[in-house]
């Protein structure tokens, strides 16, 4: 591989020289740019990054830990981080957590050591250690969608109690009095705020929530399931809250083996507007996260700390939207 001196050589410069025309850190005449180009052109030079960031104490370069790449949620607010990483000049570097805390304690140094310019985390369910990790460290960071208690660094989510709220008050206003909730892990900050938001429509129509609530993991598998132990109960629903699509997705699914109709025979709503929402059968009413005001806002919070040196701490709420598609109609039933 070819090397600065290799470069400096061919184009019968100095190394300086060379170093100036690459980093554009002060005039070079038109010639011996002309030279120094066609020379890295000739040999395949390419710059070291390390090297240059070492000088200029930046590498252009974005870090970002999600903790699941196969939930279509994460992956649509990674291409609108990556978009507006990619325009404003800055390169990602993308790592799944598989939401295992161990991966994230190694993937958070192995970022910190490559200098990496900013992180952007959502974070794993259960993590002693991640207070910790982000308190020591230096590099700005924004935390999407997953609350981390006690550490004060940027923040963006959506409202989820008011979208687990809506979600219900659309089920309530249809006429639905039976209405049952699948939750994501009990521990995960947008699935206990989106329950409490379901718990509160509930009581505002003076409904009760007893028996009504089921734990799964967000997956579709874990809507699947815990729809089956829904419809096998004494007293079935007449509709369903699911805190996320993927899980609503796996909802209709158990339904629709099950032999009933969506939505003549029970109504589903789920939460999140994954692209995919849009495609089941029927169509998944849905609460609508903004993803991509998301991506957008977490990479212009950073590149502010980057570049503006802002010091002091954001934490942007975003509205949430309902959307009704074809899941949910009026019970046919009592």
């Amino acid at each position: 591989m070819a090397s600065i001196k290799d470069v400096a050589r061919h184009a019968n410069v100095s190394i300086s020289t060379v170093s100036h025309v690459v980093n554009r850190t002060r005039f070079v005449s038109d010639k011996a740019r002309q030279d120094v180009e066609a020379a890295i052109r000739a040999l395949g030079y390419v710059p070291s990054a390390v090297a240059r960031s070492l000088k200029s104490n930046t590498t252009r370069t974005l870090g970002m830990l999600i903790p699941n790449c196969s939930n279509p949620y994460f992956a649509e607010i990674v291409r609108s981080v990556e978009d507006h990483c990619f325009a404003s000049g800055y390169t990602l570097i993308l790592c799944n957590t598989d939401d295992e805390p161990l991966r994230q304690s190694v993937y958070l140094k192995v970022l910190a050591e490559k200098r990496v310019d900013g992180l952007i985390i959502i974070s794993t369910g259960e993590d002693s250690d991640l207070q910790d990790l982000l308190q020591g460290l230096t590099t700005p960071t924004v935390l999407l969608d997953r609350e981390v208690t006690h550490v004060h660094c940027d923040l963006v989510e959506t409202a989820n109690v008011q979208g687990g709220q809506m979600a219900t008050e659309h089920l309530v206003a249809l006429g639905h009095r039976r209405i049952a909730c699948i939750g994501g892990p009990a521990e995960l900050s947008p699935s206990a705020q989106r329950i409490q938001g379901w718990r509160n429509a509930l009581a505002a129509a003076a409904l009760d929530a007893n028996d009504l609530l089921w734990h799964s993991d967000f997956s579709s598998q874990g809507g699947f399931t815990a729809m089956q132990a829904i419809l096998q109960s004494p007293q079935q629903p007449t509709a369903v809250f699911v805190c996320n699509d993927l899980m609503g997705i796996g909802a209709l699914s158990a339904a629709h083996e099950a032999g009933l109709r969506i939505p003549q025979d029970l109504s589903i709503i789920g939460f999140d507007d994954i692209e995919l929402a849009r495609f089941t059968s029927p169509p998944l009413t849905t609460i609508v996260q903004p993803k991509q005001r998301i991506g957008r806002l977490a990479v212009d919070m950073l590149l502010e700390r980057i570049q503006g040196g802002r010091t002091d701490t954001r934490q942007v709420l975003l509205q949430p939207e309902l959307i009704v598609r074809a899941s949910t109609a009026s019970p046919t039933t009592p």
